[in-house]
């Protein structure tokens, strides 16, 4: 798989759910601090967003999309200025064939999902974004067009099997939209995920990910990608925030942590197919990387 393909894999996610409301006239809901990562698209209309924290508020046209993955409180309005009535009460009253109804609807229609994911290490995925990521191109609307559709469609005709197609829906839409802010040329975000729209850096990160048990240095991973040492040291600490070998590290920690939890083989058998030559070895990079052992990990993870 691509680097991106592996996170979303590996932090699986433990519930995500699909669905939106649909607005008319003046209206103005307040949602809560929230797990996880919210991802939602404008159907048609226009509103406010609005998150605590973040100095100026985002007009949301139609087609355009946006994520919310620090888990701050926002506010969704016709008008800013007005009141703002909690979303959750509301909808839960009003939900009407998988989508809220809010004053008769018709005026602003929004659809989306809300997944929150497992581990402790979610922080990968997360903080690589900012508060507010806005997908707003008129070609990266085009993109995301048809699952849009999709989505609605499932959300309004209610047909058997609606809820998993409506949720997978909603998952496609989450890494369209992570693919589109990802490949933000204006973008200057420090982390794994604008890296990869770097050809050479992204391509460093795939080589990582594609055979993390191998022996890299970084001489062997500059010479995959076509850089000079130097040059490539250099470039993935400015783009990733952290060293090839500090990523590697930390890579193959959490590829082990899964393993662990979701596999039955012994610590000696995932340290070898993670590349360490000793299970000392592994267990002190685990714990430097994941904070406690690989036992106490474990524990953890099954009375979490």
């Amino acid at each position: 798989m691509d680097p991106l393909s592996d996170v979303l894999s590996l932090l699986k996610p433990r519930s995500y759910m699909a669905g939106g409301f649909d607005a008319g006239g003046d209206w103005s809901l307040q949602f809560q601090k929230h797990e996880g990562i919210k991802c939602y698209a404008v159907v048609s209309g226009q509103c406010w967003l609005a998150v605590q924290g973040v100095a100026e508020p985002v007009l949301l046209k139609a087609g355009e999309c946006f994520l919310l993955p620090r888990g701050l409180p926002f506010r969704l309005a016709s008008d800013l200025s007005l009141p703002p009535q909690d979303a959750l009460e509301l909808l839960r009253r009003r939900r009407e064939a998988g989508v809220g109804v809010i004053n008769g609807g018709g005026d602003c229609m929004l659809v989306g999902g809300h997944f929150v994911f497992n581990g402790r290490h979610t922080s990968i995925l997360l903080e690589a974004l900012p508060p507010i990521s806005h997908v707003h191109k008129e070609s990266d609307r085009e993109s995301l067009r048809w699952s849009l559709e999709k989505l609605v469609q499932e959300l309004k005709e209610r047909r058997p099997g609606c809820v998993l197609i409506a949720q997978h829906m909603a998952h496609m839409m989450l890494v369209q939209a992570l693919r589109l802010v990802l490949a933000e040329e204006e973008s200057n975000g420090v982390g794994w995920l604008y890296a990869l729209a770097d050809p050479q850096i992204g391509g460093a990160i795939g080589a990582l990910h594609s055979d993390p048990a191998q022996r890299w240095t970084l001489e062997t991973l500059a010479q995959h990608v076509g850089m000079s040492r130097s040059t490539l040291a250099l470039k993935f600490k400015q783009t990733v925030g952290a060293s090839p070998m500090e990523y590697l590290t930390r890579w193959r920690m959490l590829l082990a942590g899964d393993r662990l939890v979701h596999s039955s083989q012994p610590v000696s058998v995932i340290a070898q197919a993670l590349g360490y030559e000793s299970d000392s070895a592994f267990s002190t990079a685990f714990k430097r990387v994941m904070g406690c052992s690989p036992r106490q990990y474990v524990r953890d993870q099954a009375a979490a």
